[in-house]
């Protein structure tokens, strides 16, 4: 029975399906081990009152009623929503606005590509730095260039609004290559034809982008969206390392919240359900982006 089972199992290795099985289980391993089983723990760990120097007791939806019921949490998610909405638009308004530029064939696309693209070789840790210097309230060369022109500086380390402009300034320039680059993708990705046809047509600048342009980068416009919507509402190194949260707590954002329950309060189950709670809220941002896609595929498919 075993040498006849050994056979079987040599043949169906041999074969594609198992081939095909053979090369997809390590990623498969990979996302069981490293997304899925952590998932679940802390799924389970967000059911439980847990603290350093104490047994896991479990507690239901306790932990979800204290965050949701927390006024921290919900200044936390209300200045999340504000930089997400901030970041991800002005992003996409700038990386569309560049990635048109590059492809009208402005002189010297390859020193300004990379002037563009420098940002992403930036650690967030440096740009931070960085950041915090030129806007010093006191010396910073940003603040007092703003100062000489006769506009109001940025008093980040005061004043909450100012703090939570500054992070939304720096994730834009942090991450604005990665948009750009989808965009500018697809924008080169449309034939020249098309635009060859209209100007014969006699159509404006206007009607080529609003006729042409843009329905065929719109899933390129969409994706970048979703991407950047999901990746800046966990947004955390940004905020911890320029105000910590601060003044008073005014500038948390979810992310900054979440760790400080876990390692500043020691709540990891109220820190385990705010968690589950970014993952929900994440899913039902880019439910509507997963939709809107489908049906961009759908038409463009017809």
């Amino acid at each position: 029975m075993s040498g006849s089972m050994a056979h079987r199992i040599g043949r169906f290795a041999r074969s594609p399906t198992g081939a095909a099985i053979g090369l997809i289980t390590p990623a498969h391993l990979l996302v069981l081990s490293l997304l899925v089983i952590p998932g679940v723990y802390v799924l389970w760990l967000s059911l439980q009152e847990s603290t350093f120097g104490m047994s896991p007791r479990f507690v239901g939806l306790e932990n979800y009623q204290h965050v949701l019921g927390d006024m921290y949490f919900w200044r936390a998610l209300r200045n999340t929503l504000v930089v997400v909405v901030t970041v991800v638009h002005v992003e996409l308004l700038l990386g569309l606005a560049i990635a048109l530029l590059f492809a009208s064939g402005m002189p010297a696309r390859r020193w300004l590509l990379a002037a563009v693209l420098a940002p992403y070789a930036v650690s967030e840790v440096s740009a931070a730095v960085v950041w915090r210097f030129l806007f010093d309230t006191q010396a910073g060369p940003a603040n007092l260039a703003l100062a000489a022109l006769g506009l109001p500086i940025l008093e980040w380390s005061i004043n909450p609004h100012h703090g939570l402009a500054l992070v939304s300034l720096l994730s834009v320039w942090l991450n604005l290559p990665f948009t750009f680059l989808i965009l500018y993708a697809a924008r080169l990705s449309v034939p020249g034809e098309l635009y060859e046809a209209a100007k014969m047509d006699g159509a404006t600048a206007w009607q080529i982008f609003r006729r042409i342009t843009l329905p065929l980068m719109m899933p390129a416009i969409l994706l970048a969206m979703l991407f950047r919507y999901i990746f800046v509402f966990r947004i955390f190194s940004e905020v911890w390392l320029l105000t910590g949260g601060g003044p008073a707590r005014q500038t948390e954002v979810v992310g900054v919240y979440l760790y400080q329950e876990a390692f500043t309060f020691n709540a990891f189950g109220g820190a385990s359900a705010t968690g589950w709670i970014m993952v929900l809220i994440s899913l039902l941002l880019g439910a509507g982006y997963l939709v809107a896609l489908r049906r961009q595929s759908i038409s463009h498919g017809r």
